[in-house]
C-alpha cells in the first residue's frame, strides 16, 4: 500500500470587493485576510493602490487604463486562486463590463468568483475621506473621482451587499467568511 504525504490541494477563491474610494474594502479585506490566515488558509490581498504602483504604474484613469488595471489584477487573482490561495481584491472596479470580464476569466478555469459590493454611501465615503480624494475634488484639484464626477457602476447581482455604514469593519468581514464558509471554502 502507497500513502501520499501530500495535503489535499487547498480550494482557492477570489473575493472582489468593489465600491466607492472611502467605502471600507481595504480595510475589510484586511480585517478577513487576518481571520483566514489565523485558520491556516493561503492568503493574498491584492490591493488596488498597491497594485497600480507595481503591476499597473504608468497607467491613468481614463476607462481604458481602469479596464486595463483592472484586468492585469483580475488575471493575477484568479492564477492564484486556482493553485489554492483565497485572493481578497479591494478595487474600486467602476465598470461592470470589466468586473464581468474577470469574472468569465475565472469560469473559464473553474475558479469560485465572488463579487462584494461595499455600499457605502458617498456621503459616508466623503466625510472618512480616507485619502482626501473627497476634499481635493471638492476644492477643484482633482476631476475624474468615482462616484462623483466619474461613474460607479454598482454591481448588479453581488454575491454579498455590505452597508459598511451599518456594520464595523469586523462585521462586514465575518458576512464575507460566512459567505466562504457557505460555499464550503473555509
Amino acid at each position: 500500500m502507497t500513502t501520499s504525504s501530500r495535503a489535499p490541494k487547498a480550494q482557492g477563491a477570489t473575493v472582489w470587493l468593489t465600491g466607492l474610494p472611502s467605502a471600507g474594502k481595504t480595510t475589510i479585506a484586511r480585517v478577513l485576510a487576518g481571520r483566514l490566515r489565523s485558520e491556516g488558509h493561503r492568503v493574498e490581498v491584492l490591493d488596488g493602490d498597491e497594485i497600480r504602483r507595481f503591476l499597473s504604474a504608468g497607467l491613468g484613469f481614463s476607462r481604458e487604463d481602469r479596464n486595463t488595471n483592472v484586468q492585469r489584477i483580475g488575471l493575477v487573482a484568479e492564477v492564484l486562486a486556482r493553485n489554492g490561495v483565497l485572493s481578497i481584491v479591494p478595487v474600486i472596479a467602476p465598470y461592470a463590463d470589466s468586473r464581468e470580464a474577470v469574472r468569465k476569466r475565472h469560469d473559464v478555469s473553474g475558479t469560485p468568483y465572488f463579487e462584494v459590493h461595499v455600499a457605502t454611501p458617498v456621503e459616508v465615503c466623503s466625510q472618512r475621506d480616507v485619502k482626501g480624494l473627497y476634499a481635493r475634488q471638492a476644492a477643484g484639484r482633482l476631476k475624474g473621482l468615482t462616484g462623483v464626477d466619474d461613474p460607479y457602476e454598482p454591481p448588479a447581482d453581488p454575491a454579498l451587499v455590505l452597508p459598511t455604514q451599518d456594520q464595523t469593519p469586523d462585521e462586514s468581514a465575518a458576512s464575507v467568511f460566512a459567505l466562504l464558509a457557505d460555499r464550503g471554502l473555509v
